[in-house]
């Protein structure tokens, strides 16, 4: 049985997401004890203030899911040099209403994957500002900024030998952190 439950939050709504491809792979590199859950984020009405008092059930359930977990996983694709629009929809209807943030002292993993050379960094960047402000304890190394090339993933959606031993790397590293953090 897991010890740890981890609240994967993917970027992307596309059927076909590398970045829903990349949570997939990177869960069969954790240890036995981790468990990754996709939290739904694509059914979250936009974030209105007036709406504090009375949050719809799809964000309750949001919040219930991020409550639940001891750790994080962003997994998250670059849209136009930052983060998609509904992951920061996500965010802000985890933190609200102010002083009732789901996401206050979770540690997390921020990882992504783009057709282009440069990765996810920028959204990465954007995500661990905005993480920061919200008392997100994130994992500062190593930094993974991927592109999708042949290979990366084999045919059964497994991460590929040739990048296996790289985000072994890195899901050693953060299981470890966030084992510290919720100690």
């Amino acid at each position: 049985m897991a010890q740890y439950t981890i609240a994967t939050i993917v970027g992307s709504l596309r059927r076909d997401s590398f970045n829903r491809k990349l949570a997939a792979g990177l869960a069969g590199l954790a240890p036995a004890d981790f468990a990754f859950t996709t939290v739904e984020i694509g059914d979250l009405p936009l974030y209105n203030q007036d709406d504090d008092a009375n949050q719809a059930q799809t964000v309750l359930r949001l919040k219930s899911q991020i409550a639940s977990a001891r750790g994080l996983l962003f997994v998250t694709p670059e849209y136009n040099r930052s983060i998609p629009g509904v992951l920061k929809n996500a965010l802000d209807h985890g933190s609200r209403p102010y002083g009732k943030s789901a996401w206050a002292g979770k540690p997390a993993g921020v990882i992504g994957i783009s057709p282009g050379a440069a990765g996810t960094a920028m959204a990465q960047q954007h995500l661990r500002n905005i993480l920061a402000f919200l008392d997100v304890p994130t994992l500062g190394q190593p930094e993974v900024f991927l592109q999708n090339k042949e290979g990366l993933f084999n045919a059964d959606g497994t991460i590929g030998e040739a990048s296996r031993g790289f985000l072994q790397t890195w899901m050693d590293r953060y299981t470890a952190f966030v084992r510290h953090h919720a100690a």
